[in-house]
């Protein structure tokens, strides 16, 4: 291939659309200040199989309550380390790792850029062969929501060193309404979504079940056409809520006359149906998916220069296109794999997060549609001698 044959030009974040602040910036010399030799936080890892969650807090990871596992706040940023055994190849067994880093729709560019950069820290102390995912909030991977039988996306979030998400003055009256749902491609049969939504009728849909909380009660609201998984999680949700506390609870079908107080509690008394409100989740199946081919690209300083060259586009890209000096970018059209050779160089190394960052930016500017969601696909990296079966298997495809 000529030198400017396949050539990609990407066009650089601004950095207030990057998930990964600029090397040198003020966030990136205090994450640097507070990271010590030893982060705290990474000691109680790595020997054994099991799931870890920490929330960034002031540029620090600090441990999430383990009675909150599944909670999740639309104004934070996470890092879930999953451990777990798998087969070696002398036939024993050895511990595997998938680290996640969670970004809220409403998290802050500091709280981002920590949890990208202690991603790495982390991914270090064990030994660089875990897989890396960025994960974000209105798309979540099924790699992801595979780990929790129930995940809650709540509104809020703790403050951070330079900015933070600004809430409005609390009423006098409680008021939060949860939305209760299964996601349409999650490989575990029983995995629900719980979503604080708006509290207003118009956040109503008669395909899932609601759980209102205003002050002393709590109402279930149950959609006419709700799965009886959707009633059993939300049973669930609503004894996690009341186990701290007694409150009344009032269990109300659609169908029944009652319901209609749940909707004039919400300021509906004079809606009319049907109520059908957009989940605030997006399919983790672009619409665009299956308009573009499979394509493989090399990141490469060979040349004295970084570059990324297209290697080869449509069926039949294989292990052996692969490279162990350099950095490979994998497009299978619905994710976004990075493999890392073993000898790829800290160039490479340091740049995958951001070409791919650059790469499906590009993608979405290029989409004719303006409801493109490309910017959302899953972006995970693998290290040579250590691929996950999920990359094994989108390689192979």
């Amino acid at each position: 291939m000529a030198p400017h044959e396949g050539l990609v030009h990407m066009k650089e974040y601004d950095w207030r659309d990057s998930n990964v602040e600029n090397i040198g910036t003020e966030l990136d010399h205090k994450v640097k200040y507070n990271s010590a030799a030893t982060e705290p936080a990474w000691q109680e890892v790595g020997e054994a199989a099991g799931l870890y969650i920490w929330r960034i807090e002031n540029f620090e990871v600090v441990p999430w309550p383990k009675n909150q596992y599944g909670d999740f706040h639309e104004g934070d940023s996470y890092i879930i380390l999953h451990s777990y055994k798998i087969g070696s190849k002398d036939g024993g067994e050895k511990l595997a790792h998938d680290i996640f880093f969670w970004l809220g729709n409403k998290t802050s560019q500091d709280e981002a850029g920590t949890a990208a950069y202690k991603t790495v820290e982390l991914d270090e102390f064990l030994q660089g062969v875990a897989t890396q995912h960025r994960e974000l909030q209105k798309e979540p991977s099924d790699d992801f929501i595979a780990l929790f039988s129930r995940i809650r996306i709540l509104s809020g979030g703790v403050r951070s060193g330079f900015t933070h998400v600004e809430t409005e003055e609390e009423p006098k009256e409680t008021l939060m309404l949860l939305r209760i749902f299964k996601h349409p491609t999650a490989k575990r049969a029983d995995s629900i979504m719980v979503y604080e939504v708006e509290p207003t009728w118009q956040s109503l849909d008669e395909n899932d079940v609601f759980v209102l909380e205003r002050n002393d009660k709590i109402w279930v609201w149950q959609g006419k056409n709700c799965s009886p998984m959707e009633k059993a999680k939300a049973a669930q949700v609503v004894h996690d809520m009341t186990i701290a506390k007694h409150v009344d609870v009032e269990v109300l079908s659609q169908t029944e006359s009652r319901s209609r107080a749940v909707v004039a509690m919400l300021g509906g008394e004079e809606a009319e149906g049907p109520l059908t409100a957009p989940r605030p989740i997006v399919s983790s199946k672009s619409p665009n998916a299956n308009q573009r081919p499979r394509r493989l690209f090399r990141l490469s300083d060979a040349s004295g220069q970084l570059r990324f060259d297209v290697v080869k586009e449509g069926a039949g890209i294989s292990s052996s296109d692969l490279d162990s000096n350099d950095v490979f970018l994998l497009d299978t059209s619905s994710n976004i794999w990075v493999w890392q050779g073993s000898g790829a160089s800290k160039a490479e190394k340091a740049m995958w997060i951001k070409v791919a960052e650059s790469y499906i930016r590009q993608l979405g500017e290029e989409e004719e549609s303006e409801n493109g969601i490309t910017y959302l696909s899953p972006i995970s990296k693998v290290v040579e001698g250590n691929e996950s079966p999920a990359f094994v298997k989108a390689l192979e495809a």
